[in-house]
């Protein structure tokens, strides 16, 4: 009863000094009613404790000489036992910045540390705050919140990413003002943040930059570059080759898999090209079974960008994987989607340095250059490439021979269904045949032109791989129009001629995520901290 008493008795108290206070035309003479206010965080009740930190900013901005001695009172009041307390504290933070935006910063570090809480009211009270600041000041506010996750303690820093996902991104077309130099300014703050990430952390914030205008369509091809340097760093292509380091190569696949969309837009693939140069093969032999499809598609996707003097580096290593997997013999198995990558990906290298192939496949192309070596005997290399090519013809038109009758008979499956379960099954399974197919109508589609003593490879559109979305069909010719020839895989109309499909189609985003979800090894060996599936960080900043 007396500690009731005693709240109430100070509320009234306090309610006087604020009376005073508010009707004072020279408010800075009642300093006295000010520091009543501060005093009352101290010894005051719960009532008394909600009633200052209301108060408090209400007239921070008339006593700048007492604001340290203001900002600290509202913060004890902020780590308060009493939920109510808190909430008004918090809610109060950012009056304090309204006409001295000098203590944006440290206010929103707290804030930042403060999204870590477990209320709902209260932390809707954090990013109700937090928000408002943004929007006073955006680059304090970012600075203060990329320094969490610069360096900021894990439970903390997982918080205010979330935050920056789910609050902040999406407001960037209201927040971020003057766009190009705010945009700017979160590029910087996003890099430095990038030292220490997870693979689905990273891919978010590359997303992010991808969606800024600077980063946009209209973007110079230096800025597309910046964004590629940005994953190659991360994939560190610097480091040591080490066969071992498992984390390291699947990091890099990953990465690989994010830049593929920004080769078409002028970005140069060299780097993750020459890296591949001297590590294919060990990198391919060296990566779990369920990965391997993953990193021939990555190199599929970066052939159509690689100079040809990448290429010509390329193929070697390229044509000794497809032997691997194109037989001598009929009756050998083989893996069809390997073969349709490798194909896909040798008919992209070929055909920017042609006269490579001579002396790997045993072709005789002319291209006047001393490397054509037209005048040396490949007679035996080009029989067992070609014999191969037909190897591998017979078993895939043996294949496609059971899938066409498999898939007449989930047709009559189909009809014959009558539970949804049934349906459902069968469902898949045609989905399942029809890729089949369309993977071996691709791998015929490449493997024809290639028994010619002198063939023309595949370098633009004509073949739509089985992991991008078929292309579509397009309106029927009216009379008297020119009628457009059907691609080569016979998936449909080809696009304009000489104009690159993209490598990974409508699939990207699927492919990345599948890509970042294999990504389960700790920290990088190379000492940084950036590990991929955990980051194992422990550091803090007050």
């Amino acid at each position: 009863m007396c500690a009731a008493v005693g709240d109430a008795e100070e509320v009234e108290k306090l309610y006087e000094c604020g009376e005073r206070l508010n009707e004072a035309k020279e408010k800075a003479q009642h300093v006295s009613d000010y520091e009543a206010i501060l005093n009352a965080v101290k010894g005051g009740g719960t009532k008394a404790k909600q009633l200052a930190a209301q108060l408090i900013p209400r007239f921070f901005r008339f006593f700048p000489d007492l604001d340290k001695k203001a900002i600290s009172a509202q913060f004890d009041l902020v780590e308060e036992e009493e939920l109510a307390v808190r909430v008004q504290a918090i809610r109060g933070l950012p009056l304090l910045c309204k006409d001295n935006q000098d203590h944006v910063s440290k206010i929103v570090d707290v804030l930042g540390q403060l999204l870590a809480c477990e209320e709902n009211v209260e932390r809707d009270a954090v990013h109700k705050a937090l928000l408002s600041l943004l929007r006073q000041d955006i680059n304090a506010s970012l600075t203060a919140l990329f320094k969490h996750v610069e360096i900021g303690m894990e439970n903390i820093r997982e918080k205010v990413i979330a935050f920056l996902k789910d609050k902040v991104f999406p407001l960037k077309a209201e927040l971020l003002k003057p766009q190009a130099e705010m945009e700017r300014r979160v590029a910087d703050l996003v890099k430095k943040s990038l030292q220490d990430v997870t693979g689905a952390e990273f891919k978010m914030f590359v997303d992010f930059l991808n969606s800024f205008s600077i980063f946009g369509d209209k973007a110079p091809s230096e800025r597309i570059q910046e964004l590629i340097e940005i994953i190659e760093g991360q994939a560190d292509l610097d480091a040591q080759f080490n066969v071992l380091d498992v984390d390291h190569i699947d990091r890099m696949i990953s990465c690989m898999f994010m830049a593929l969309p920004f080769f078409s837009r002028g970005a140069s693939s060299s780097r993750f090209l020459v890296y591949f140069n001297k590590h294919i093969i060990p990198v391919f032999d060296k990566l779990p079974e369920e990965r391997k499809l993953d990193f021939l598609k990555s190199l599929a996707g970066c052939s159509p960008y690689a100079s040809a003097q990448d290429s010509r580096q390329l193929l070697p290593s390229i044509v000794e994987l497809l032997k691997r997997y194109m037989p001598q013999r009929k009756m050998e198995e083989t893996n069809f989607n390997y073969v349709e990558c490798l194909l896909y990906t040798f008919h992209h290298l070929a055909h920017k340095t042609p006269n490579s192939t001579n002396s790997l496949c045993g072709y005789k192309i002319v291209t006047g250059q001393p490397s054509d070596r037209l005048g040396e005997d490949f007679s035996d290399i080009n029989k067992d490439f070609t014999d191969r090519l037909s190897s591998t013809e017979e078993i895939v038109r043996v294949a496609m021979k059971k899938l066409t009758k498999g898939m007449a008979d989930h047709n009559k499956a189909m009809s014959a269904a009558k539970s949804e379960e049934e349906k459902t099954k069968l469902k898949a399974e045609q989905q399942k045949t029809t890729m089949a197919l369309r993977i071996c109508n691709n791998i015929l589609a490449m493997t024809q032109p290639l028994h010619s003593k002198s063939p023309s490879f595949i370098g633009d559109n004509k073949i739509n791989p089985s992991w991008t979305e078929p292309a579509k069909a397009k309106p029927a010719a009216t009379a008297g129009a020119k009628r457009t020839g059907n691609s080569a895989n016979g998936s449909g109309p080809s696009a304009p001629p000489r104009k690159m499909a993209r490598p990974i189609g409508g699939n990207q985003s699927q492919l990345v995520n599948r890509a970042l979800q294999g990504l389960s090894y700790g920290g990088r060996s190379s000492g940084r901290g950036r590990g991929w599936g955990g980051r194992g960080r422990g550091r803090g900043h007050s």
